[in-house]
């Protein structure tokens, strides 16, 4: 990434977590990077935040960068890529953060032929512990997957894949942050109904999962081999995994990755 100039078309949630992640690893000079975003009193403070500048015209800020982060909702994508088109060359590349929106799709809409990579982050980005998921591309240029895998390992774990699994991708990492906040809020609230103070549950709840995702990543040994490490016999760990079990606790963890890739599906083909 270095000498490039990057561009944000929005800079919401994940916008903002990238610019974070770029200026805090030094990757990106703050001075070289420009975003946009409808919310101009929003946009104004993340510009002062980061150093960065804000531009109000997209087409404007497209002609100025070299790498361009696509981060509006998917919704308006179409309008946003139709504003810009004429802004965008064979010398730029462009990155879609947008869920559920094929490259393929992304292309027509732009009308030309592009350097074009699909990516789907998620939420950790914010305290830069995500994963983003890169899916493979063609009519790339030496250089342009690792630009983008450079860039996202600003903000946390890289892994690269092809474009057909990015659905599952969403459904899983992209919607996991949600599904870990239930756990850990169930857990909290498991906590509270045996007499513990709210505060002191949630902390205890939250570290528990932190430090185990931590154990798993650290020391690669299988999860089931870390749940057995600490279920004696006829002790407190197995009676609780017992009700987990009676509760179906997989299988809905199974269904739920399921459904969400599914409605991925769904939304990239309306």
């Amino acid at each position: 990434m270095k000498g490039k100039r990057v561009a944000f078309l929005g800079a919401g949630n994940m916008g903002e977590a990238l610019i974070k992640g770029l200026t805090h690893a030094g990757l990106v000079p703050a001075g070289s990077i420009t975003a946009s975003d409808p919310r101009s009193e929003h946009l104004a403070e993340i510009a002062r935040r980061y150093g960065i500048r804000a531009v109000a015209d997209n087409a404007e800020l497209v002609k100025s960068a070299d790498v361009i982060i696509l981060a509006v909702k998917p919704q308006i994508m179409g309008a946003v890529l139709k504003e810009v088109s004429s802004a965008v060359d064979e010398g730029k590349l462009l990155i879609s953060i947008a869920a559920g929106v094929a490259t393929k799709k992304l292309r027509e809409q732009l009308g030309r032929p592009v350097r074009l990579i699909r990516v789907m982050p998620n939420t950790p980005a914010l305290v830069l512990e995500g994963v983003t998921a890169i899916a493979r591309a063609e009519g790339l240029e030496p250089g342009d997957l690792e630009a983008a895998q450079e860039l996202f390992a600003a903000v946390g774990k890289v892994v690269v894949l092809e474009e057909g699994a990015m659905d599952a991708v969403t459904g899983l990492s992209g919607s996991g942050p949600a599904y870990v906040a239930m756990t850990i809020e169930a857990l909290a609230d498991g906590g509270v109904k045996m007499g513990l103070d709210r505060a002191i549950a949630m902390t205890l709840a939250a570290q528990t999962v932190l430090g185990s995702a931590r154990l798993v990543l650290d020391t690669g040994v299988h999860p089931g081999q870390l749940k057995d490490m600490v279920s004696s016999p006829g002790g407190t760990t197995i009676a609780g995994i017992a009700a987990l079990e009676d509760g179906g606790l997989r299988r809905a963890f199974i269904q739920a990755v399921e459904r969400a890739t599914l409605r991925s599906r769904e939304l990239g083909a309306s």
